[in-house]
């Protein structure tokens, strides 16, 4: 079996794009050529790879292998390169890294930071739900992850670099907000605006609500911290947010933190990465970076 190093490559940028056009436009090829490169590995391994059912791109199991063992290549040889570039001070390298939707008030400016140490380092920032980023982290896509709740069913490696308190907010509007201490008794009767099942804010608040015995009687469930905002904002329920997603204040475009018994809840933010992956230098600095450069981002 002969397959280059820039067709694993070519194959890896098909599996992940989900098109040959695509995957040609990451490899700076043509489409023709792509295609040709495709057919020859498919030739070297002899069995199908991947398949077109109607317009929609899927691969066969073989396949799935093929691309696991072309991204572990794929990082292998870019731990190296970063190697070289560490010894050379971090010249240039590509670091990616996958954050669940709510870290997206800090990590900007912590990513930010490390590139003006960095100027020729790419970072990839994908931000997503929490679902999203534990699919990534299950198919180790990227050098780090930065979530609340890092899923227990996996053996991690798992650094908490900072505090992510949970509190519960009504509109500025609303009695509750002028309130000096609320009971949870006093919502019995309040309907709750929560983000989706299997966000960090929302396992959090279901596992205190569950500890009380209080059952909220849930109106919405949204997939950003923003409609829940907008929507406490416009009356129709209180939230339940990260005091990041209020930029730590108290009160924010309508919205007020709820002085509510047991909350602030506690929550962490996590750097995690599957126990067995060596990273690579530049995602070892990174790593560092976020420790030592989380306490300036610390919610007073």
């Amino acid at each position: 079996m002969h397959i280059t190093f820039r067709q694993l490559r070519l194959f890896l940028a098909l599996a992940d794009s989900g098109s040959v056009s695509a995957a040609a436009k990451a490899m700076h090829v043509t489409q023709p050529t792509a295609s040709m490169q495709l057919k020859e590995v498919t030739q070297s391994v002899g069995a199908p790879l991947f398949e077109f059912v109607g317009k929609k791109f899927y691969l066969t199991d073989l396949g799935k292998e093929l691309a696991v063992t072309a991204r572990t290549v794929a990082q292998t040889w870019d731990a190296f390169e970063q190697n070289v570039d560490a010894v050379k001070g971090f010249s240039r390298g590509k670091l990616k890294v996958a954050v669940v939707s709510t870290a997206k008030y800090f990590m900007p400016r912590l990513v930010g930071s490390f590139c003006k140490q960095y100027p020729q380092i790419d970072v990839s920032l994908e931000i997503l739900n929490r679902d999203g980023v534990v699919q990534r982290l299950r198919e180790n896509l990227d050098d780090l992850y930065i979530m609340s709740m890092p899923p227990v069913d996996m053996d991690l490696s798992d650094e908490v670099f900072m505090a992510n308190p949970i509190v519960v907010i009504a509109a500025t509007s609303d009695a509750l907000s002028k309130a000096k201490r609320v009971t949870l008794d006093a919502l019995a009767q309040r309907r709750f605006i929560f983000r989706e099942k299997g966000s960090g804010t929302r396992m959090a608040a279901d596992q205190y609500f569950r500890k009380m015995r209080f059952k909220p009687d849930v109106r919405l469930e949204l997939g950003s911290n923003e409609a829940v905002k907008e929507s406490v904002a416009g009356g129709l329920g209180i939230g339940v947010v990260s005091r990041h997603a209020l930029h730590g204040l108290k009160k924010e475009h309508g919205v007020s933190v709820i002085e509510l018994d047991g909350f602030p809840l506690p929550s962490a933010w996590h750097i995690v990465h599957p126990a067995s992956k060596k990273l690579s230098p530049l995602a070892v600095a990174f790593k560092q970076h976020l420790l030592k450069q989380a306490p300036r981002y610390e919610l007073k």
